[in-house]
């Protein structure tokens, strides 16, 4: 058997389209949303069996891996995220690199010399990799108009991940990823009648108003914090918010906070555009927390902690 793992944001879910548009194969999807990373202890695989995993952290799945590895399973990884844990195994192929102008997709564009160069366009939009991006575009030939179409498509795509199960989403990644392999162009999924783009279009405008309502709770000129609450439309909207803050104030440090059922808060990290440096080790410092040098997260933030963690970005970027 095969099996496919892949974060169910933009990345996750067009690494593994391009993968399977240029090599086609039955496989076992798993998948779930974006912080949805611990994917490889759902895999019940054995000797002989194969995986694929991408956009999911090494460091958060290394146990499981191992295991997997010495059972005689041979696995394929693709990650831009935190891989201290990585360990040189006869099963193991990985393609990783985690600098902060990376995304998943581009490691696998680039695996497969860019032949459905369009869709890692598309992710890296969506991950907010905008300056890899808009070259890429510039160079594979695209119009201004274009490629405002696939930013937007990316955007979308990363803005149905999110949320604490998927049912806070609008489209299942497994259904959502479905609906895209026929498409070897994002600009005909986009101008096809039966596209879901439209509806995720209407359904993003709707969230982001809501948030673009929310004071934050410190501002400042190096940092800011925002509390969105806990709605399935702040859950859905909370991460593509913090990119449209990195992206509107790109010298400051961005938080995004939503609420768990526990009282706790999910914490969502962009570090200032200018600066890709730093998310990780910040929210490495809580429990549950870390990430990427430019995108980082804590799943539950204790109430009690809120300010020791504002303190804490604020030390960070001052």
């Amino acid at each position: 058997m095969h099996f496919d793992l892949f974060n169910g944001d933009a990345d996750g879910i067009l690494s593994l389209l391009q993968l399977r548009l240029a090599k086609p194969k039955s496989s076992t999807l798993i998948t779930g949303v974006k912080r949805d990373i611990q994917l490889l202890k759902r895999v019940n695989a054995v000797a002989g069996d194969s995986i694929t995993v991408l956009d999911i952290s090494l460091d958060k799945n290394a146990e499981p891996l191992a295991l997997l590895l010495q059972a005689g399973v041979t696995v394929e990884y693709f990650d831009h995220h935190q891989a201290d844990k990585l360990t040189p195994h006869p099963n193991l192929t990985a393609h990783i690199n985690t600098a902060a102008n990376c995304c998943t997709a581009l490691l696998v564009d680039n695996y497969l010399a860019g032949r459905y160069r369009r869709w890692a366009i598309v992710a890296a939009y969506g991950d907010n990799v905008v300056a890899v991006a808009d070259k890429l575009a510039k160079q594979a030939g695209l119009t201004n108009r274009q490629a405002q179409q696939l930013r937007e498509l990316g955007t979308l795509l990363n803005y149905n991940s999110y949320g604490d199960s998927v049912s806070d989403l609008h489209i299942a990644p497994t259904q959502l990823f479905s609906q895209l392999l026929p498409y070897a162009c994002p600009l005909d999924f986009i101008a096809a009648s039966d596209s879901p783009f439209r509806f995720l279009q209407q359904a993003f405008a709707e969230d982001m108003a809501l948030a673009q309502q929310i004071q934050p709770l410190h501002v400042g000129e190096h940092s800011a914090v925002y509390d969105l609450g806990s709605q399935p439309w702040s859950r859905r909207i909370s991460g593509v918010f913090g990119n449209t803050l990195a992206n509107r104030y790109p010298r400051r440090a961005h938080a995004v906070l939503t609420g768990n059922a526990d009282g706790s808060h999910r914490v969502s990290v962009r570090a200032p555009l200018a600066n890709k440096i730093g998310a990780d080790t910040l929210c490495s410092q809580f429990v549950g927390g870390g990430g990427r040098q430019a995108a980082a997260g804590i799943n539950r933030l204790p109430a009690a902690q809120l300010s020791q963690f504002i303190q804490a970005l604020i030390n960070q970027y001052s």
